[in-house]
């Protein structure tokens, strides 16, 4: 057996120069015969450039050798292929007899790729020979004049080099067109390869096509092993074919699937492509070359805009049928839309009128039950009240259904489960009822939750039972039935009031009389009816039908003359727990010594309340509009529950108003009352959260438990924070000031007044300094209390004149500027209590006790 031969040593013993770089050119070895022809040793080599080792830059322009140098190794690191350099001079350095000298030389150069594992370039080997003598001697042949009697071996001589010369020159344009044919082939838009022999052996592929089947490694394999997915398909047999006969083949949208990550799903391509057999000179097929296109994406777009011309022309074949089918129906919704408008425009009419009717219902409501109190013991004045009050909560219910019609009924809808809220109402449905009417439940299971107003409801279900009642004489059967629904695209199609999606249903159903479809096309119409004069107001059903709408929901009556009727009320489903309503029952009806500013707009209704809230003990402070209230407010004065109308005039709106109320007050507690709630606080059909209604005509415990609810709810709040105990105004001789209060502002010199009054001074309160210095003229007071911007003369004005004629007179000033007490030359005025707006009832205190305490003509201005 031969013994393994040492290529390390072959390697140092060649005559010719080797050396082998790595990826970024740096050395890492070399033979002898280079470190001698380069006179280099090789420790000075390794880890350094070319470039570095032999200084040459590749970017200057003037220095072509480098470039060449740098160009060949950039091809090898690209193509993966060797590279050859016929003719390149560099300057090296050469050993001599007189020593290292550094020369340019002339080399022909071979450059070879040595690839990893993965096919990329590790190193590259470079061969070269000094050709400098031979090159010299080539342009010595050129540059010399040739005698016509040359030697043989002369002209023998210049016939090699010229054909040297050839050669090279030949072999320097072949390399060019390969290269540019290298790049066309790999830049080509269209896949492309080259198979060898008739195992088909992938000699060339480009980018494209290497995209194509997913970046594997292809080179010297042949198909069947490289694409083993695509076995079974067609394709290999066809390249046999192609190569047998010498045949082309052309494929035409072709499906073929492939593999394009290792252990992925196949993935469909379709493909245009050519099978073009390579002819040698003897007629013999050597191998195919593959060109093609992928068409995946055009022929899924065809596919796609095939399937949806079917698909749009079976939807006009389906459009053509239906509206040869559906005449009648177009005239429907014809009648239905010119219906709904009716509706909505009756709606608007209805809702401004039960505004306006309610707030008359509110005065003549409250108004009675303060007569109630009054006549106590009158046993006939009480049963003609009782009759009054029986007739306003009948207005009252007529409003509200007017309202609901119009779907302009403030709703707060809670979560809730339609079977338990049915299930709930059978005692209250079977008394209603009477026992001739046979009531049956029918609830599925799985019964989705729906959100809605929880009391609108119930005044629907028994609404619908009354109405069925009567339509059977009050003998029947009649069936509610809760379950889930849902209402496609198809039928929201067909009713364009209608949201596709999922819905709760609500079904009632009598066997009564039913309906003629002249009845039915005006059922919701309000005050349609078709029972005698004087036994129905015609709002039921209207009242169903704008609660239903305002809850999102939808309502379809069915019914048969003489077969009963069934009415399908269909409400949103929601994702929420169902909430169980708290058991509340009437109370004792309670009152309170706290604060009430009331804002009502219509002066008899506000005096109404004002008198309503004084019997049951409250403190309070009233306001015309919203801007007057926001005054009230920002006086100081203390204020423990706001009480407004929504519907206000003046720029400051309710919602506003509350809004900076609540700002300055925290602890404030805001009741809304309207008889129209327009959109101020409700959105959508739906309070606003965190906001209370009182809805408008109220009675006065509804009233009284509403308020006493609100302000028992803060009472935690207030408990949390720290107590302050008051300080008690105390004058010098213990007994009540004389007061003279100056505010043009009505509402605020109301409230002042009042609360000074309560604080046991005697006061009398004027609108300007004109006024204020009459009463000072006419009259003795111990205290002068003002603000400072007045309609006519200023406070400040006021102040100083009234000290300069009644030297004894105590100044309050109620100001947020604290130079408001100072004269123009500086000074400031004296027995002078500065008191910032705005101000409470703890800090009014402070300064009256502060002013009392003032005696002398010495005190100075103070701050309270």
């Amino acid at each position: 057996m031969q013994a393994p031969f040492d290529f390390q040593k072959l390697f140092e013993l060649s005559p010719n120069p080797y050396m082998l770089v790595d990826r970024e050119l740096r050395y890492v070895t070399a033979n002898t015969a280079y470190l001698r022809v380069t006179a280099s040793r090789l420790e000075q080599l390794v880890g350094r450039t070319i470039f570095e080792a032999f200084p040459h830059d590749p970017d200057d322009p003037n220095n072509a050798s480098s470039r060449m140098l740098r160009d060949s190794f950039s091809r090898v690191l690209t193509e993966r292929r060797l590279d050859t350099l016929a003719l390149i001079p560099y300057r090296v350095p050469r050993e001599t007899a007189s020593g290292v000298v550094v020369e340019e030389r002339y080399w022909s150069a071979t450059h070879t790729p040595l690839l990893d594992g993965r096919g990329e370039v590790a190193f590259i080997l470079q061969h070269t020979m000094d050709v400098t003598e031979l090159h010299q001697l080539k342009q010595a042949v050129r540059d010399a004049e040739v005698p016509q009697d040359a030697g043989p071996r002369t002209q023998l001589m210049g016939g090699v080099l010229a054909r040297a010369q050839a050669v090279q020159e030949a072999n320097r344009v072949l390399d060019d067109e390969r290269r540019h044919l290298r790049r066309l082939f790999e830049q080509a838009p269209g896949f492309m390869c080259s198979l060898r022999g008739p195992e088909h052996v992938f000699e060339l592929a480009n980018r494209s096509y290497l995209q194509l089947v997913g970046h594997r490694d292809l080179l010297g394999k042949t198909v069947r092993e490289a694409l083993p997915e695509v076995a079974g398909q067609g394709f290999f047999e066809l390249l046999d074919r192609v190569f047998t006969t010498g045949e082309p083949f052309v494929g035409h949208n072709m499906g073929l699937h492939l593999q394009r990550e290792p252990g992925g799903p196949l993935v469909e391509a379709f493909l245009d492509f050519v099978y073009q057999p390579v002819i040698e000179a003897d007629g013999s097929v050597s191998g195919i070359f593959v060109q093609g296109h992928d068409m995946t994406a055009q022929k899924r777009a065809e596919d796609e805009l095939a399937r949806h011309r079917d698909h749009l022309e079976e939807l006009v074949r389906e459009r053509t049928r239906a509206l040869e089918e559906s005449e009648a129906e177009r005239r429907q919704a014809e009648a239905a839309l010119l219906q709904a408008q009716k509706m909505e425009a009756v709606g608007k009419l209805t809702g401004g009128v039960a505004h306006d009717f309610n707030n008359l219902l509110q005065v003549v409501s409250g108004n009675l039950q303060l007569l109630q109190r009054d006549t106590v013991g009158d046993l006939r004045a009480q049963r003609r009240l009782e009759t009054a009050l029986g007739a306003v909560e009948r207005g009252a219910r007529l409003a509200s259904q007017l309202l609901a019609f119009a779907r302009r009924q403030p709703l707060a809808p809670t979560a809730l489960n339609l079977g338990r809220l049915v299930r709930d109402m059978d005692d209250l449905l079977r008394r209603a009822l009477g026992e001739d009417v046979e009531v049956e439940t029918v609830i599925a299971g799985g019964l989705w939750n729906t959100s809605v107003d929880r009391n609108q409801l119930e005044n629907v279900i028994l609404n619908l039972a009354i109405n069925a009642r009567d339509a059977m004489d009050g003998r029947g059967k009649l069936t509610i039935e809760a379950g889930n629904a849902m209402l496609d695209d198809h039928y929201a199609m067909l009713h364009p009031e209608v949201t596709a999606g999922q819905y709760v249903l609500l079904a009632i159903s009598d066997t009564g009389s039913g309906m003629t479809p002249e009845v039915m096309q005006r059922a919701f119409e309000p005050f349609f009816t078709t029972k005698p004069e004087g036994r129905g107001t015609g709002l039921g059903l209207s009242m169903v039908y704008g609660f239903v709408k305002q809850s999102g929901g939808h309502v379809k009556i069915y019914s048969e003359l003489g077969h009963g009727t069934s009415i399908k009320i269909y409400l949103p489903r929601t994702f929420q727990a169902a909430v169980q309503p708290a058991e509340t029952g009437p109370g004792q009806v309670e009152g309170g010594t706290e604060t009430i500013l009331v804002v009502e707009d219509d002066a008899a209704v506000r005096a109404t309340v004002v008198e309503v809230l004084t019997e049951l003990g409250y403190r309070v402070l009233k306001a015309h509009d919203g801007q007057s209230a926001l005054a009230v407010i920002q006086s100081g004065l203390p204020v423990d529950l706001l009480f407004t109308d929504v519907v206000m005039p003046g720029p400051v709106r309710s919602p506003e108003l509350a809004r900076q109320a609540k700002a300055h007050l925290p602890d404030l507690e805001v009741l809304f009352t309207s008889g129209y709630t327009e959109n101020a606080i409700v959105h959508g059909g739906r309070l606003d959260p965190g906001v209370s209604l009182l809805s408008k005509p109220y009675r006065r415990e509804d009233l009284a438990r509403k308020i006493r609810a609100l302000l028992r709810g803060r009472e935690p709040r207030l408990a949390a924070k720290p107590y302050r105990a008051p300080t008690p105004a105390e004058a010098p001789s213990k007994g009540a000031l004389r007061i003279l209060l100056v505010e043009d502002d009505a509402d605020i010199r109301e409230s002042a007044s009042e609360l000074m009054t309560d604080l046991g001074h005697t006061v009398l309160a004027v609108e300007s300094a004109e006024a204020a210095s009459e009463a000072l003229a006419k009259g003795a007071f111990d205290l002068l209390f003002t603000d400072v911007t007045l309609p006519g003369k200023s406070g400040v004005v006021l102040a100083r004149e009234a000290v300069q004629r009644y030297p004894a007179l105590r100044i309050i000033i109620a100001s947020g500027d604290s130079r408001a007490v100072a004269a123009e030359d500086g000074q400031a005025l004296e027995r002078v209590v500065l008191l910032p707006k705005p101000y409470d009832l703890n800090q009014m205190e402070r300064a009256l006790e502060q002013a009392a305490m003032d005696a002398g003509p010495s005190a100075r201005t103070r701050s309270a």
